[in-house]
């Protein structure tokens, strides 16, 4: 039986009502494919539809500025021994309110005005919060760029060691939007430890491979990690912190402060940039930290990369070039440099077809961050819904016809359009009727 989903807005507010059942047959009907995208479980949904939106909460858990939050600590206490227990970290934060302000908490507890940071620049895969220009980031900080190698794709942690005995950088970022690759923390580690500089792993692209442990885990070799819970994790929109309890470089950094690393960042947090915390949000957070820690949901996990691979090889036997040559991730970059069309031409197209990704710079792209060379496509949404590696040839031939035919892409659209949505018809998306 079908269950009438937001009836209240249904009866008293059609035009909102309308918009939500359009975007979500849209959902339904088409190739999710954005690497940072995929479907929140039901759960979650509940969760961030409950009362707790009314409730303000200032403050951590025995500690508020408003009165009637015992329920409230023990909400925000529960996500927090959850995702302990399943990243294996010393201490949890769970109250930023999206990935880049939980970069945003890291900066103002760890560093000063002008210090020196190492990232990925964002035309080399990199995040705005890692230093890029037009961000706070950027523009707060000095940014010491290091990038993949821009004919394999990877990076050089040689080269990565040079630049930071050179730099001599006070924080190094491990974590990018558009690398399709393992990252070797051990190594960073190493660097950041021989230049005195905080580690800080950004797992929000890839926090799910980790947890079924397909990709390796950087708590046990960072001062810090970031991530968001939703992406690829399925939770709520929402950030948070993970870090060791007590500061190594207390003595040579802060060495006015009383407080250890983990207190430097509630205190960053709350009052530093936040007022109340979404706790609906967070108990959402609960909800998926503890999905997380299911058999189905490490498998959940370790189909994505398979996925990812499969994809990558049915488009390489297509003739599709790929950046790097292949994934270890849940993503993997079409590489368009040699086509006379662009990444954006390509993403419009896809689009126009039913499969939704984004253009997307690849490593010694020419092209702007406009138009680029590349279009970024992700797996994570496409696990979540059940589809497996013989669903990735029908993908790849998909995305071949569309490249193929973007000349005149009007004309093939509306087939391609409706085969993908009939094949669609055949999965189950969360939140949705369909």
């Amino acid at each position: 039986m079908t269950v009438e989903r937001y009836p209240h807005l249904k009866a008293t507010d059609p035009e909102i009502y309308d918009l939500i059942q359009k975007q979500s047959k849209f959902e339904a009907s088409t190739l999710k494919m954005i690497a940072s995208e995929s479907y929140a479980i039901e759960n979650v949904l509940e969760a961030c539809g409950s009362t707790l939106t009314n409730k303000y909460a200032e403050g951590y858990p025995a500690a508020r500025y408003y009165e009637g939050n015992e329920y409230i600590d023990e909400i925000e206490n529960l996500a927090i021994s959850r995702g302990k227990e399943l990243f294996g970290c010393e201490h949890m934060n769970v109250q930023p309110y999206s990935g880049s302000p939980a970069n945003s908490a890291v900066y103002r507890a760890l560093l000063k005005y002008g210090d020196k940071i190492m990232g990925v620049p964002v035309s080399d895969g990199g995040h705005l919060t890692h230093g890029w220009k037009v961000s706070f980031s950027g523009q707060d900080f000095q940014q010491i760029p290091y990038r993949p190698n821009q004919e394999t794709g990877r990076l050089d942690m040689d080269e990565v060691r040079e630049i930071a005995k050179r730099e001599r950088p006070k924080l190094i970022w491990a974590g990018m939007s558009a690398y399709p690759f393992k990252l070797d923390y051990a190594a960073f580690a190493d660097i950041a430890q021989e230049v005195g500089a905080y580690l800080v792993a950004d797992i929000a692209h890839i926090n799910a491979l980790i947890i079924a442990g397909v990709h390796p885990d950087p708590v046990p070799y960072c001062d810090v990690v970031t991530s968001t819970a939703h992406k690829m994790l399925r939770g709520p929109r929402a950030g948070f912190l993970m870090s060791k309890i007590e500061d190594r470089y207390h003595e040579q950094y802060h060495p006015e402060s009383k407080w250890n690393l983990a207190q430097l960042l509630d205190r960053a947090v709350f009052p530093g940039l936040q007022g109340g915390p979404h706790m609906h949000a967070v108990a959402a957070m609960a909800c998926v930290f503890k999905y997380a820690q299911t058999p189905e949901y490490k498998e959940y996990g370790a189909q994505i990369v398979k996925n990812a691979q499969a994809l990558c090889a049915e488009l390489e036997a297509l003739g599709r070039p790929i950046a790097g040559g292949g994934t270890e991730t849940h993503l993997l970059l079409l590489d368009f440099r040699k086509e006379e069309f662009t990444g954006k031409d390509a993403a419009k197209a896809l689009a126009k077809c039913g499969i939704i990704a984004n253009f997307n710079m690849v490593p010694g792209d020419t092209r702007s961050p406009f138009k680029t060379s590349g279009v970024r496509l992700g797996t994570s949404a496409l696990t979540s819904v059940g589809m497996k590696e013989k669903d990735m040839k029908k993908v790849a031939e998909w995305i071949d016809r569309v490249c193929t035919h973007i000349n005149d892409i009007d004309s093939v659209a509306p087939q391609i359009r409706a085969e993908i949505a009939e094949f669609c018809s055949g999965f189950s998306f969360p939140g949705t009727n369909a």
